[in-house]
C-alpha cells in the first residue's frame, strides 16, 4: 500500500499491529509505531492500544507502560492490557499497583480476575486473592473457577467444597479443580467421585485425574484411566500430558508390555520426542529392564535437550553399565554440550556402580574447576558411594569428615553398608550408633551393626542389638522382588507365600 501509494489509516494500521503481536515481530512493530508517528496518527486510543498490546506480547513491557503514561485518554481496555501484562510477567506487585489508582468507571470484571489470577499463581497469594474475590461487585464463572483452583492449589478443599456447592454455573474446569485439588490432599476416592460425576470430561480432568492415581501410588488405576481414553470410553484423545503420565504410570509399574503400546501410539500419532517425552520414554525403557530400546529413543531424538542425556546416563547407571556412561559423558563434553548437577548424580552414580573410582573423581573434579558447580549432597553421596564400593573405607570416612555439608543418614547409610561388607569394625560400629541416633526407629541401622558384630563373632552384642530392637518393637523390612507375567506385575516379599501360580512361572 505504502509503495503504490495507496493512503492508509487507522484501520490499516490496527491490521499490521495486530499481525505482529500475534507472530511476535517486535522490529516490525516499531517500524509501524514509528510510521505512526510519522503520520500523526498517535492519538487514537484504539491505536495506542494495539501498541501496548504489541510490545507487552513481543515481551516489551517497558516500551507499553511508556504509551501507557502518555496516554491523554485511557479506557478499560487500556489498563486491563497493561495489567494482564504484568501478571503474565510475574510482577503481580506492579499489577496490583495499576489496579488500585485504576478509576471506579474503567474497572470491570476483566480488571479484577486478571489480577486474582496473578494472586492464584504465587505461593502466597491465596489471601490476597481471596480477599480481592470477597470485594468484587459482580462475579462470573471465570472468578468463581478462580478461587476454586486457588484453593485447591493450597489444599484448602474446605473452602474449595463450599465455593464449589455456591456456584449456580459450573463447566469442566470447576470440575477439573475439585478432581485435582482432592487428588493433590491424596484423596483419590473424593477426586473420583467428582470424576464421575462430571456432566462432560475433557482431556484436561483425565490428565489431574491420572495425575491424582500417579501421585498417590495407584498406578493400575490411573492406566484404567488412560485405557478408557483410548477406548472410546470418554470420547477423548489423549495429548502429550497424558502420555507422559502413562508412561510414569507404565515405568513404576515396570510394565514393559504396556510402554511399548505407549510408545507405539506415539509414533503411530506423530508425537514429538525432542521434549519431555522423549526423557519418558528413555527412563521407561531403562527402568522397565530394557536398555537396548532405550538406547535407539535416545538415537532417534533430534535436537536432545540435556534432559534426554541426563535420562540415558542415568539408564546405563542402573543397568551397572558404568563404562558406556562414562563415554557418554566424554561424547557431550567434545560436543561442548553443557552438563547440569543431575547430570553428574548420574554419572557419579554410574561410576559406583561399576567401580569406576578414578573416574569417578576425574568427573567431580570437571564438575567443581571446569564447569563451576558447587557440589550438592546427593554428590558428595556419590564420592562416598563410589570409595566405598572400591574398598577404600578409610578414605570415604575421611571424606564423610570433610564435606562442607552435613551428611544425612542416606550419606551415613552408604557408609555402614560398605563397612558391613568389608568387615570394618572400627569405622562401621561408631558410624551406625551415630545413625541410630540419628533416627532410632529406623531398623536398617540395627540390622546393619547386628550383621557386623555377628561377622566378628561377637554374638552377646548381637543379642543386645536385637532385643533393642523387640523392644523399640521394630521390625526389619522384608526383600521385595517383582515379576511381570501375562502383562501382571506380581510382587513378592521375602517369607511370604504367594498367590501366584507357581507352574505358571516356573518358565522364568
Amino acid at each position: 500500500m505504502l509503495v503504490r501509494g495507496v493512503l492508509v489509516d487507522e484501520y490499516s494500521f490496527s491490521l499490521v499491529l495486530k499481525s505482529c503481536s500475534r507472530l511476535h515481530l517486535l522490529r516490525e512493530g516499531m517500524q509501524i509505531h514509528g510510521l505512526m508517528c510519522k503520520f500523526q496518527f498517535g492519538s487514537d486510543v484504539f491505536l495506542q492500544n494495539s501498541l501496548i498490546c504489541m510490545y507487552i506480547k513481543c515481551g516489551i513491557l517497558q516500551f507499553g507502560r511508556r504509551i501507557f503514561d502518555r496516554m491523554l485518554i485511557k479506557d478499560s481496555f487500556s489498563y486491563n492490557l497493561m495489567i494482564d501484562g504484568y501478571v503474565k510477567c510475574g510482577m503481580v506487585s506492579a499489577a496490583r499497583e495499576l489496579f488500585d489508582i485504576m478509576p471506579s468507571d474503567v474497572k470491570n470484571l476483566v480488571s479484577w480476575n486478571s489480577m486474582i489470577s496473578g494472586y492464584v499463581k504465587l505461593e502466597n497469594g491465596f489471601e490476597y486473592a481471596w480477599h480481592l474475590f470477597d470485594k468484587m461487585p459482580d462475579r462470573d464463572l471465570v472468578s468463581w473457577n478462580l478461587m476454586l483452583d486457588c484453593c485447591a492449589k493450597n489444599g484448602n478443599m474446605n473452602l474449595a467444597q463450599n465455593l464449589f456447592d455456591k456456584m449456580s454455573k459450573r463447566d469442566v474446569v470447576s470440575w477439573a479443580s475439585m478432581v485435582d485439588g482432592y487428588a493433590k490432599v491424596g484423596n483419590v476416592d473424593a477426586a473420583r467421585y467428582f470424576f464421575d460425576a462430571m456432566p462432560q470430561r475433557d482431556v484436561i480432568s483425565c490428565n489431574a485425574m491420572m495425575a491424582g492415581y500417579v501421585n498417590n501410588g495407584c498406578y493400575n488405576e490411573a492406566l484404567k484411566v488412560f485405557h478408557d481414553m483410548l477406548g472410546g470410553g470418554f470420547g477423548l484423545a489423549p495429548d502429550s500430558v497424558t502420555l507422559l503420565t502413562a508412561l510414569s504410570a507404565t515405568t513404576q509399574l515396570n510394565c514393559i508390555n504396556e510402554g511399548i503400546a505407549i510408545h507405539r501410539y506415539i509414533q503411530k500419532h506423530r508425537f514429538a520426542t525432542n521434549g519431555k517425552l522423549g526423557v519418558a520414554l528413555i527412563d521407561m525403557y531403562a527402568k522397565c529392564g530394557t536398555i537396548e530400546q532405550a538406547m535407539r529413543v535416545f538415537e532417534c531424538v533430534r535436537d536432545k535437550s540435556i534432559d534426554h542425556w541426563n535420562a540415558m546416563i542415568g539408564g546405563l547407571a542402573i543397568h551397572g553399565l558404568g563404562y558406556l556412561a562414562f563415554d557418554l559423558f566424554m561424547e557431550m563434553e567434545r560436543l561442548s554440550l553443557k552438563p547440569d548437577d543431575i547430570t553428574f548424580v548420574a554419572v557419579l552414580h554410574a561410576c559406583g556402580h561399576s567401580g569406576m573410582i578414578k573416574e569417578g573423581l576425574v568427573c567431580f573434579e570437571i564438575m567443581r574447576r571446569f564447569h563451576k558447580i558447587v557440589p550438592k549432597l546427593q554428590h558428595y553421596g556419590c564420592m562416598v558411594d563410589i570409595l566405598s564400593r572400591g574398598g577404600q573405607i578409610e578414605a570415604a570416612a575421611k571424606f564423610v569428615k570433610e564435606m562442607p555439608v552435613p551428611p544425612n543418614d542416606v550419606v551415613w547409610r552408604t557408609l555402614l553398608s560398605a563397612c558391613t561388607t568389608r568387615e570394618n569394625l572400627n569405622i562401621g560400629e561408631p558410624v551406625a550408633k551415630h545413625l541410630i541416633g540419628m533416627d532410632s526407629c529406623d531398623s536398617s541401622s540395627y540390622v546393619l551393626l547386628s550383621n557386623i558384630y555377628a561377622q566378628f563373632g561377637l554374638w552377646e552384642y548381637v543379642r543386645r542389638v536385637r532385643t533393642v530392637m523387640k523392644q523399640r518393637e521394630l521390625d526389619k523390612v522384608p526383600g521385595c522382588s517383582w515379576i511381570e507375567l501375562d502383562g501382571t506385575v506380581h510382587e513378592f516379599f521375602a517369607g511370604s507365600i504367594s498367590n501366584l501360580n507357581l507352574s505358571s512361572s516356573s518358565k522364568f
